[in-house]
Parts: C-alpha cells; sequence; structure tokens
C-alpha cells in the first residue's frame, strides 16, 4: 500500500499534540468516515478471495502478485487524482479496500487451513483497536493528543484480547501476544494519525482515508502472520 511520506518523527506521531482549526477537526472526523468504508469494503474483498479457489491461486502466483503490486499503487493514485470529487473519491476508497481484501485472499486462505480462528481473531482485534483510536479521534475538538489517543487505543486493544479470549479461549500467553500485537496496532494508526494531521497534502478526507488505510492494512497483515507464527506456521 502507497502512503505519503511522513512528516513529523515518530516519537512526536506518538507523544505529541496537534493544534487544529474548524475544518481540519471536521475533515478528519470525515476521514475516519471515509477510511471506515474502505475497511468494509476489504472486508468483503478478503471474503469474497479467501473463499474462491481461483482467486487463491491467482493472487499466490507471480502474474498475480504483480497485478496486486500495480492495482495497490494505481488505485490509491487514482483516488487522489479525483480527491475533489466527493462520488469519484470515495468510490476510489472502495476500490481500494476490495482490492486490498482480494490480494490477502492466499494469505487468509492459508490462515483459514492452519487455525480456523485465526482469521476472525485479527479481524476482531483489529476492528476493536480501529474503534478505539475513531473514538479518540471523534472526541477530538481543537486538539488532537496523541497520548491521549494511544491511552484510549491500549484500552480498547485490552479489550479486544479479552474478547477474544471469552470466545476462542487463546489462554494466558495468547491473551499476552494478542495483547502486544493490538498495543502495536494502536501505535501504529495513531502515528498515521498523526502524520495526517501534519501533512501539508492533507487538504480533504480522501487524502487523509488513503493514508489512513495504509497504515491499518498493514496492522492486519501483521496481526496475521504474528497470529500464524503462533499457531506455528508463518510461511
Amino acid at each position: 500500500m502507497s502512503t505519503l511520506q511522513n512528516n513529523i518523527p515518530v516519537t512526536q506521531g506518538l507523544f505529541g499534540t496537534t493544534d487544529l482549526d474548524e475544518a481540519r477537526s471536521a475533515a478528519i472526523k470525515k476521514t475516519y468516515a471515509l477510511l471506515s468504508l474502505s475497511v468494509v469494503s476489504a472486508i468483503v474483498g478478503g471474503f469474497i478471495g479467501s473463499s474462491t479457489p481461483a482467486l487463491v491461486q491467482f493472487f499466490a502466483s507471480i502474474p498475480g502478485w504483480i497485478v496486486a503490486m500495480i492495482a495497490l499503487n494505481a488505485i490509491p493514485h487514482m483516488a487522489m487524482a479525483c480527491r475533489n470529487n466527493p462520488v469519484m473519491g470515495t468510490l476510489a476508497l472502495i476500490g481500494d479496500g476490495l482490492v486490498a481484501g482480494l490480494v490477502l485472499a492466499p494469505v487468509l486462505f492459508m490462515a483459514s487451513v492452519v487455525a480456523k480462528d485465526i482469521v476472525p481473531a485479527a479481524l476482531v482485534l483489529t476492528a476493536i483497536v480501529f474503534a478505539g483510536v475513531t473514538a479518540a479521534v471523534m472526541i477530538t475538538k481543537v486538539q488532537f493528543s496523541a497520548p491521549r489517543g494511544l491511552m484510549i487505543g491500549m484500552f480498547f486493544a485490552i479489550i479486544g484480547v479479552i474478547v477474544l479470549n471469552m470466545f476462542l479461549e487463546i489462554g494466558p500467553l495468547g491473551m499476552l501476544i494478542s495483547g502486544a500485537i493490538g498495543i502495536f496496532g494502536v501505535f501504529i494508526l495513531v502515528n498515521a494519525t498523526s502524520q495526517v494531521l501534519n501533512n501539508p497534502e492533507y487538504d480533504e478526507p480522501v487524502v487523509g482515508a488513503l493514508m489512513l488505510f495504509a497504515g491499518l492494512f498493514n496492522v492486519f497483515v501483521a496481526i496475521i502472520h504474528l497470529l500464524l507464527a503462533f499457531a506455528g506456521r508463518d510461511d
């Protein structure tokens, strides 16, 4: 996934604060609303891809990998080009999420074969982390506080681990590893949000949603791979 270049150090992105005017405060809220559309599209794409053998085989091949890389870079550029058109920009974001989900078809299929609970666990944990950081953003008015975002996000991550253990019975070690994964995801998403708010090219929600989706996509992929490693299979 492509993203705009970082503009501030990671330490500032995680522990700094960003002053917002009324327009930018409203924009980041709209950004997260658009981001949710990309996330839902990615879930749909992942479900379709992982349950369609032909797509699993295609994206596991070299030509499929090439097509995936081209698509994952071309669609965000298309979205950037039509960012001032709300309809086309939104459709491009939905397409970006759908393609991202389809591209993950081989990984999701392998994960479901290795352990059927891995994909639901990754989805639940990613969704709860996303909900936590979204909550921090939605209460933002004139200043975005990264430390507050981290605290809220980590609280939600802990809740997510408890939920996972209730339904999947992952045990103490699984809770510890899942908790570390969730907190890792919070750090990535909070830093990405800070980078968006401090990026001079962030002039409207489509741009921010593209940047944040790249971060969230990386969080989900990292969670999948770590859970596969925990299950004893990370090819």
